[in-house]
């Protein structure tokens, strides 16, 4: 009897972030050797055709339980082979900002995307190879029997997460979680893209903003499929932005194809980078690349998006972007990005006041009086008494949304949660200086505890966060 793998996770795409269970069993080795233990080697790799050829990552051993099975479980390794992306792309014909291809002399954050980027770190494959080691005698040398090993398919997992109360679908042994079924895969109108935003949402004329989707999932390699099935190819093809005024007339069609030229893919192929896409969705990523949006976008009120496959099928929700206009207290308008479950970003604007303070800390030390080291004596009056050494000075702000809905207060819970939060700061089309330390700037969310609110309970929704800069600001040392 051969080793066989009697679990495994049920669906082939998957979140890291949950119990990612092999379990195998060879009963004839266990039961008449010694010393056995069951051997896995983890391989990982961005491509699907070379994974088998790279060096393992990791070999993993356990001995049988009292069941004679060996029960493996890889996501404290897998994860940390996945993260955030943050910066756009060079693979393939790379992302673009402002139509400057991305590069090592030429970077740009994800959030400013032109069209399109693929990803570069949130997403990768893997497969495990089964063996065992035994001896055959109680005090004989133990070996690797490499005549009889087991290999399992190739999964894809991506940096998400699940909690303990999203529900798995089992079969046998193997459990999963259904992506298609709760909309994460765009093949039909109900489909959203990766993340829990609600359809609606609102952003000013310079805010920039990504919306993240899987792409290439094909029913037989990764259990879940993109397109219809009238479609050719298992992709999004384009997305369909309609721009509308205020009276609710179309101002515009715009057509985005999810193709190389624009900075995503055009051809089936075996990267996990090409797997999560981003769309340059708000309407700062707009500006340059869509003449139809510059000529509009003054009249703008507000405008739709939606995804469509190659035989011209819907395969999205249709989201709504409103446009938000000035403030009439002329409140300073705070644009927040944060890492979200499914390993990719969402972003809201905080139009409501705002307070911002200092925080501060001072190191001080006591000065001679006059100079001591010289041939004389001499009195400075700016020398002597208490001084600040060091003054380490952090920026807090306090901000405040809009009146909510429902969807809105339970979407807010990702970003108390997130554990990596941005200020992302707006363009504009007069600034010709340069890119580094102007559009992100890490924080930390501050506030400590959340109640989710309804209309029912709370009648109007409103919600107040406090961040802190997480650099200090910089003086003289003295």
């Amino acid at each position: 009897m051969a080793i066989t793998i009697e679990q495994k996770p049920l669906y082939k795409t998957l979140a890291v972030g949950q119990d990612i269970i092999f379990t195998v069993k060879d009963d004839v080795i266990v039961a008449n050797n010694f010393n056995v233990k069951f051997v896995a080697k983890v391989y990982v790799d961005e491509s699907s055709s070379n994974l088998y050829n790279t060096t393992p990552i990791a070999v993993l051993k356990t001995t049988p339980n009292n069941s004679g099975v060996g029960i493996f479980s890889l996501q404290p390794v897998l994860e940390n082979f996945v993260k955030p992306d943050n910066k756009g792309t060079d693979f393939g014909n790379t992302s673009t900002y402002k139509t400057v291809s991305y590069s090592d002399a030429t970077p740009h954050p994800i959030h400013l995307i032109d069209k399109f980027a693929t990803s570069n770190n949130v997403a990768k494959y893997f497969m495990v190879e089964f063996f065992l080691e035994y001896s055959t005698t109680q005090t004989g040398v133990v070996t690797i029997d490499t005549t009889n090993f087991k290999l399992s398919d190739f999964f894809l997992f991506y940096n998400g997460y699940l909690q303990y109360n999203d529900i798995l679908n089992q079969t046998g042994a193997d459990y999963g979680y259904q992506l298609d079924d709760y909309n994460y895969v765009m093949n039909d109108t109900d489909a959203k893209f990766l993340s829990n935003a609600p359809t609606t949402q609102y952003a000013r004329l310079t805010d920039y903003g990504t919306l993240p989707f899987f792409n290439f999932l094909s029913t037989v390699d990764y259990s879940f499929q993109t397109g219809t099935d009238d479609a050719t190819d298992f992709r999004v093809s384009y997305f369909n932005i309609k721009l509308y005024n205020s009276s609710n007339s179309l101002l515009a069609n715009i057509t985005n194809f999810a193709n190389w030229t624009n900075g995503a893919f055009t051809n089936a192929n075996n990267s996990a980078r090409t797997r999560i896409n981003y769309l340059g969705a708000f309407p700062a990523n707009l500006d340059g690349w869509s003449t139809s949006w510059d000529a509009h976008k003054a009249n703008t009120s507000y405008y739709t998006i939606q995804a469509f496959d190659d035989d011209n099928n819907a395969i999205s929700q249709l989201y709504t972007i409103n446009i938000i206009t000035d403030d009439c207290k002329g409140f300073e308008g705070i644009r927040l990005t944060w890492l979200n479950p499914h390993g990719t970003w969402d972003y809201y604007t905080f139009t409501k006041k705002s307070v911002r303070s200092l925080s501060t800390n001072r190191t001080s030390y006591t000065q001679l009086d006059g100079t001591w080291n010289e041939s004389t004596y001499m009195i400075d009056g700016f020398k002597g008494g208490k001084k600040n050494f060091r003054v380490n000075s952090k920026e807090m702000i306090r901000i405040n949304t809009d009146y909510l809905v429902d969807e809105d207060a339970v979407w807010f819970e990702d970003l108390i949660n997130s554990p990596e939060v941005y200020m992302l700061n707006g363009y504009s089309s007069s600034d010709t200086s340069g890119m580094v330390n102007k559009y992100v700037e890490p924080v930390t969310v501050t506030t400590s505890s959340y109640t989710r609110k309804t209309k029912a309970n709370d009648k109007l929704i409103q919600y107040t966060f406090e961040l802190e800069k997480t650099k200090n600001k910089r003086i003289q040392s003295a």
